[in-house]
């Protein structure tokens, strides 16, 4: 197998919750997800001892690709690739995927494809999340990818990508005492993964995945953007949507006026907001990626975004305009996730679903070999 066992929620309440915030799949989510996704022509040769390993996440609002070697502590990154498609445009009014977001989603797969051919990657996994798993036209697009650039996208469950997410990402959290809560606010859902750090990796305790992302809530929320009064409003509702969708997961969370809660996101949102804490002229990874900043700042700067009108904060450097219509909702999201888990710092990780794939197809493969 290509990838390896999921580790299943603990509490049965729990996973019902998560199933009962999801709409029926339109697109079936595939039962062979764990074998490859993408094979390049093969020789019969015994492949190189140092294996080129490829992970492709198509979200709703992003395409990512990673290429990676692995070394003895993790893996070597040799080719990345990101691209905003908004596969997930218009899809809560039809629905659907529209032509344009599939056309604008098989032009970056096409650029993936290319990367995984020229860095000689023996194997990889390609995964879709929300958008294709709610849309009516979710196989016909799959399908369109597969014919057009060789990579067959597996739609996984909100469970899986959950799990990736926390498999790539946990390495980040905080040392620390009881359950920690990791999140990603993605374009159309929202993973919330408790953990328990007892043993030597982290367990999944109880998780949800929201209907509500920076697509999904943006979407759902037209205002007038030169309104003070109605950015305000807009900002308001958004928050009472998620909070709703959070409810019965947040009366399951352990409480205690005593415990440090620690805190974790992986997703455009906090490496957004992370970079305007520390008033970078533009993003950097290498200083993201790992970093802590106090939650008050986090909300403070949510505040300052949710005020500005549109055009203000496509001026603000690290949002500028592919993202200062979304930016707004993802600090919707985290408002909204502070206040169920009182945190008072927020880990920041420029990393999540294609570490995690990659993590788990080096350690399937390589103790194959």
């Amino acid at each position: 197998m290509a990838d390896q066992p999921s580790p299943s929620p603990q509490r049965k309440k729990g996973r019902e919750s998560a199933r009962n915030t999801r709409p029926n799949h339109a697109a079936k989510q595939d039962k062979r997800s764990r074998t490859p996704s993408f094979a390049p022509r093969s020789n019969g040769a015994r492949w190189p001892k140092m294996r080129s390993y490829g992970a492709i996440d198509l979200g709703t609002n992003n395409c990512r690709l990673l290429v990676a070697k692995p070394s003895s502590d993790g893996f070597i990154v040799t080719d990345a690739f990101s691209r905003v498609v908004r596969l997930g445009e218009g899809l809560g009014e039809t629905g659907r995927i529209s032509n344009r977001a599939m056309d604008r989603a098989v032009a970056a797969l096409s650029i993936c494809a290319d990367k995984l051919r020229r860095r000689n990657v023996t194997l990889a996994r390609s995964v879709a999340t929300e958008a294709c798993r709610r849309a009516s036209n979710g196989n016909k697009f799959i399908e369109r990818v597969r014919s057009e650039t060789g990579i067959a996208l597996n739609v996984i469950s909100a469970e899986e990508e959950a799990r990736l997410a926390v498999l790539g990402c946990h390495i980040l959290l905080e040392p620390g005492e009881g359950p920690a809560l990791i999140f990603d606010i993605g374009g159309g859902s929202t993973e919330l993964v408790l953990v328990d750090t007892t043993g030597n990796a982290p367990e999944i305790v109880d998780w949800l995945s929201a209907p509500w992302g920076v697509v999904s809530l943006t979407e759902s929320e037209r205002y007038d953007g030169s309104d003070a009064d109605a950015r305000a409003a807009a900002y308001a509702a958004m928050r009472q949507r998620v909070t709703d969708s959070f409810a019965e997961f947040a009366s399951r969370l352990p409480y205690d006026t005593d415990a440090d809660y620690r805190l974790l996101g992986t997703s455009g949102t906090v490496t957004t907001l992370a970079s305007l804490h520390l008033k970078l002229p533009h993003y950097d990874r290498k200083v993201i990626d790992g970093l802590i900043v106090p939650a008050q700042s986090m909300r403070d700067i949510s505040a300052m975004l949710a005020a500005c009108p549109p055009s203000e904060r496509a001026e603000i450097p690290c949002i500028g305009k592919e993202r200062a219509d979304l930016v707004v909702g993802g600090c919707a999201i985290l408002d909204s996730i502070l206040d169920i888990w009182p945190a008072n710092r927020v880990g920041v990780a420029d990393r999540g679903i294609r570490e995690g794939i990659l993590r788990s197809l080096m350690s399937s493969n390589e103790m194959k070999s």
